[in-house]
């Protein structure tokens, strides 16, 4: 195997993966890591050692290093693979939600309350924000006003479900939105209400707005301090890229556009990041909408933002999911479908033209078809186009992803009987859609491209335990352990694949999602290899170390040493 010097190797790496690539960055990041089992994003690699010189992998190959490192890492039954690349994440809003009144970890009701009630007593701000909650939790998946109201009488609360497709409120926040029972549900929207027609405190799609819009806005400061802290948590996991899959003003959460340019320019970023521009969901002019996302344009560097967003529909558990049957539900009805299909292809069609790709939320089966369908009517297309969640698809139109070039983009860890999926989707979809649910193996038996995301902070960051998911159909902490759809479990490898190289492909990255000679370290170590493992066991494999843009962001060893 040739050997590579930091001079040869520097000027063509960073000219290549189109980045601006400061010398100083990992000019001392040099190590060797020995004994170790190699998925280099595509398979697992005849090779043992990997090393790396001045941030830049200089060689793989097997024993020890002809010109041994100072720093040696001997990972003896453990897996290196290339950084995780999460393919559809929300990190600013992530990270702002944990330094605000953080529910994510609660499980259960009574730790949500006690989490909420420690959060009030040790704060001051003159509202109470954050988020976390799961519908699971609540009769029907709503929370009342009066469970609030005793926690925070006085002070205004707006949570945001876990999916961020409702909002809990109390009453002092409802007063201050003038919000009763002479408000008008805006369209798109959903206000739960008593059987008098006063609301309840559970709004759900576009009603979150009639009380998120009185909240104080976020500050610059505020912003990049959650980009920082997400940036941080997904590090911890391994994740080394993403795409984050809202760069716009959203349900209270302001754009961290600006905050990601400036994180790039101080040096502080630290991932390579594709930002999703938002298109909303009250566009009139399309031609005017997309000469303003071309002003917002990034081509290269680390930020960059080259993809729309599309939220095509809601969720299941609020019956907003766009669905092609009305629910099995007494409440009926086909959920909630944000764009007209001439809408859609306009839009796909003038984006597609421009140069961007387009990144859908579908859910139901009727949003999955008419993504398809936009998609179609395009025609030929070079762009990287994908839809997100594919929660719900009509088996007809699976074949269509590989047929049309359109990655399906996973969100594996939902895909298992958890408390949610049990109380508030099976019996709303009845027992022909819950055999459409999460088609994994039908998507890569087609020959679909597969990329594989989190949407944290609706669920955990941790790529581990979605690869559990995804293999096993079920999850340790689900309320029931027997398998959802076994039949469409896919194998690890292939998992491994859609959650690295799979997903820096919708990046178009050349920095993530692979381990090469001469390119920037963008490494994850596993704390076990998983090829050796009982496939149950999965979700207990945890991250050790984090390398990304050649510079060590995450070392557990180091600090388990410390210790």
């Amino acid at each position: 195997m040739p050997r590579w010097t930091y001079n040869d190797i520097l000027p063509s790496a960073s000219s290549a993966l189109g980045l601006t690539f400061d010398k100083e960055v990992g000019r001392n990041m040099n190590l060797d890591v020995l004994d170790v089992s190699i998925f280099d994003g595509h398979s697992v690699l005849p090779a043992n050692r990997i090393s790396i010189r001045e941030g830049i992998i200089t060689e793989i190959g097997t024993g020890a290093a002809a010109d041994p490192s100072e720093r040696t890492i001997t990972a003896t039954g453990k897996l290196i693979t290339p950084g995780f690349v999460d393919a559809h994440v929300h990190t600013t809003f992530g990270g702002q939600e944990s330094l605000a009144c953080d529910l994510s970890e609660a499980q259960g009701l009574e730790a949500s309350l006690e989490a909420i009630r420690d959060y009030v007593t040790a704060t001051d701000d003159s509202w109470v924000t954050g988020g976390g909650w799961s519908m699971a939790d609540f009769p029907g998946g709503a929370p009342t006003a009066v469970i609030l109201d005793e926690l925070s009488p006085d002070r205004p609360v707006i949570l945001l479900s876990a999916d961020h497709h409702s909002a809990w409120v109390n009453t002092r926040a409802m007063d201050l939105a003038g919000l009763d029972a002479s408000t008008p549900t805006p369209p798109d929207g959903v206000i739960e209400k008593d059987e008098a027609g006063a609301p309840t405190g559970c709004l759900h799609e576009s009603a979150m707005d009639l009380v998120s819009v009185h909240v104080p806005a976020a500050t610059d400061a505020d912003i990049r301090a959650g980009l920082l802290a997400g940036q941080s948590s997904l590090h911890a996991f391994g994740v080394t890229a993403w795409m984050d899959a809202i760069v716009g003003d959203y349900s209270g959460h302001r754009s961290p556009f600006d905050a990601y340019i400036e994180a790039e320019d101080t040096g502080d970023l630290t991932a390579e990041v594709v930002g999703s521009l938002w298109w909303p969901r009250d566009v009139d002019d399309i031609d005017a909408q997309v000469a303003a996302l071309l002003e917002q344009r990034r081509t290269h560097g680390a930020f960059r933002t080259t993809s729309v967003k599309f939220m095509l529909d809601g969720i299941v558990e609020s019956r907003t999911a766009a669905m092609s049957a009305e629910y099995s539900c007494a409440c009926g009805g086909f959920g909630t479908s944000y764009f007209t299909r001439e809408h859609l292809h306009r839009a796909f069609a003038a984006l597609d033209a421009a140069g961007f790709d387009i990144h859908c939320h579908a859910i139901g089966d009727a949003a999955n078809k008419a993504a398809l369908d936009a998609f179609e009517a395009i025609g030929n297309s070079v762009r990287r186009h994908h839809i997100a969640h594919v929660q719900v698809v009509d088996p007809v139109d699976i074949g269509r992803f590989a047929q049309l070039g359109i990655t399906a983009n996973l969100q594996a860890l939902w895909a298992c009987h958890d408390q949610q999926l049990l109380d508030l989707n099976l019996p709303y979809l009845g027992t022909e859609r819950s055999r459409w649910l999460y088609p994994f193996k039908s998507f890569a038996d087609a020959g679909t491209h597969l990329a594989m995301g989190s949407d944290w902070p609706v669920s955990t960051p941790n790529p581990w335990e979605a690869i559990h998911v995804a293999v096993n159909r079920s999850h340790p902490d689900a309320g029931d352990p027997a398998p959802l759809l076994p039949e469409q479990a896919i194998d690890l490898s292939t998992a491994l694949r859609a959650y690295t190289s799979g997903s820096a492909h919708l990046l178009r990255s050349e920095a993530n999602g692979s381990i090469r000679t001469g390119q920037i370290a963008n490494l994850a170590l596993a704390s076990v290899d998983p090829f050796t493992l009982d496939p149950g066991r999965l979700a207990w494999v945890h991250n050790e170390m984090t390398i990304a843009g050649g510079r060590i962001v995450h070392d557990a060893i180091a600090a388990e040493r410390q210790s």
